[in-house]
């Protein structure tokens, strides 16, 4: 058994050293030697059919089938199946890269933070193309951001004082400047102790650098590193073709991540401009304000406030409530060019009408179909009391808290701003002793729709009532108070944006306790 009887002249040509009367060990592979074996353990006189054996014959790929003779010997028909071994090679390859791309994909996807996004390139990297991985991100600021990640699956990221010439070709393929995704061989011994992980087994024998393609600009460059130890794996990473959509696809996600982080943080600086001020005791003056927007996910609407503090305590405060026609970020655009032009108007708030004047002729445009209402009150503290001017334009009237409880409406009325060509308003004094409160709000409080029925508006009279139960409140828990009776009302329905301001009149200490002026 085992031995050759005989062959034809397409076996001889195939398995040179097979002649008859040679052992099979010598003259043909190893895999048709195990398949003999096999075969010959089997009963010849068994019906099941056997399964073929396959393998390699040099460079090319057959199937061999075993007949059993009536002499009991084993007759092999070799088929060569080179071209469909190869085709189902590469299918299967293809569809191993899709699987992985898929992966990558998904994971780079579900990030829009920078670093995490390095981190896990690096990562992803060092798991399907080289022991390890570097991604190098442009210079930010003075320092060279960078991701690591050894065979160890342990990354890290860091922004470091190192010079990206260092590494040769680095500094151009952070620029923009070598063809993406293309990849350069590097020698080993000139990288820097930085570019090289500790957790590495031993000294790299390959690295290579692959610029890393951003949405018009460069979005770093990937760093390869092998050290031998998985050559006789190499059949289990994917090919060239697979980096470069790997760099395609990483360059693509860490750009999309570092435009969010831009517009996040220019977002983050234009909203501070646009939200309303903290507001504390100015000029012995308290004051007080709570602003929600219509939108949960919002921080910025239609309505605003603002209190200027005039320039010494003998100056009016001038106090801003207003009501832009519109919600969400379209209204909030117009309310930062309306608190730009009454920060310019400043010198001319002792008028409230001039003032409102040239604001309306600001506004008025034929691409700007929004108006605006106003609440205007120029405050100033004289000894105990505190004196304001109000004047509405289209607003609704502030009201007075008094330490009696009574609640009084300013008498002020006037056009709204933007809307008209020539506007009126009238300005009403007031005067708060200890104590007593003027409340500034927009109809987001009296027009909130809710209650029992889900849809009654909670009207001038039930902020009366609440406020009558504010009286002698500190400003900051008066606020508080009305914002969270209307949120109460409102339940989760939807809203106008609320806006709320408190002007007190403090108590007196001991030293100014007195005759009531």
């Amino acid at each position: 058994m085992g031995v050759l009887a005989t062959l034809n002249a397409a076996a001889a040509a195939l398995l040179p050293r097979a002649a008859a009367g040679v052992p099979m060990r010598e003259a043909a592979p190893s895999w048709l030697v195990k398949a003999h074996e096999r075969a010959c353990r089997t009963s010849a006189a068994s019906d099941d059919p056997k399964p073929p054996a396959c393998g390699p014959v040099g460079d090319r790929w057959f199937t061999a089938l075993a007949v059993f003779t009536d002499d009991g010997g084993v007759s092999w028909w070799l088929t060569d199946e080179t071209a469909r071994h190869r085709a189902e090679r590469r299918l299967a390859e293809e569809r191993r890269v899709g699987t992985v791309l898929n992966e990558v994909s998904g994971a780079l996807l579900a990030t829009l933070n920078p670093e995490r996004c390095m981190e896990l390139t690096a990562r992803l990297a060092a798991e399907h193309l080289a022991d390890a991985a570097v991604v190098v991100s442009p210079v930010l600021g003075r320092g060279l951001p960078v991701a690591v990640c050894g065979p160890d699956g342990v990354t890290t990221h860091q922004v470091l004082r190192a010079d990206p010439e260092a590494v040769p070709d680095l500094d151009e393929a952070l620029r923009g400047r070598l063809p993406s995704p293309a990849t350069i061989a590097l020698d080993p011994s000139v990288l820097p102790s930085w570019a090289v992980p500790e957790a590495l087994a031993g000294p790299v024998t390959r690295a290579s650098l692959t610029p890393l393609p951003g949405q018009g600009v460069p979005a770093g460059a990937l760093l390869l590193l092998d050290t031998g130890a998985s050559d006789g794996a190499d059949d289990a990473r994917p090919g060239p073709d697979f980096a470069r959509l790997f760099a395609t696809r990483a360059g693509a996600a860490l750009s999309a991540a570092r435009l969010h982080a831009e517009q996040a943080a220019i977002t983050a600086t234009l909203m501070r401009n646009l939200l309303p001020p903290d507001l504390s005791t100015v000029h012995g003056v308290e004051y007080a304000g709570v602003y929600r927007p219509s939108g949960a996910s919002e921080r910025v609407g239609g309505d605003f406030y603002d209190v200027h503090p005039g320039p010494g305590p003998q100056d009016e405060t001038l106090v801003v409530l207003g009501d832009v026609c519109g919600k969400g970020l379209e209204a909030a655009v117009l309310t930062g060019k309306i608190r730009n032009t009454l920060q310019a108007l400043l010198p001319l708030s002792g008028d409230h009408q001039r003032l409102l004047g040239l604001l309306n002729d600001a506004l008025l445009a034929p691409d700007n179909p929004r108006f605006v209402t106003l609440a205007l009150a120029s405050v100033v503290r004289d000894g105990p009391l505190v004196r304001l001017r109000v004047t509405s334009a289209g607003h609704m009237p502030p009201v007075v808290v008094r330490r009696s409880g009574e609640v009084e409406e300013v008498p002020t009325r006037g056009t709204l701003v933007g809307a008209f060509r020539s506007i009126s308003s009238t300005t009403a004094e007031v005067v708060l002793r200890p104590g007593e409160t003027c409340v500034l709000f927009t109809d987001g409080i009296t027009e909130a729709r809710g209650g029992p029925l889900g849809d009654d508006m909670f009207g001038q009279g039930r902020l009366s009532a609440a406020l009558r139960r504010c009286a002698g409140m500190p400003v900051d828990a008066l606020v508080d108070h009305v914002h969270m009776l209307a949120a109460d009302w409102l339940g989760g329905g939807d809203h106008d944006d609320i806006a709320v301001v408190a002007v007190g009149a403090p108590y007196r200490s001991a030293s100014e306790e007195g005759p009531a002026a």
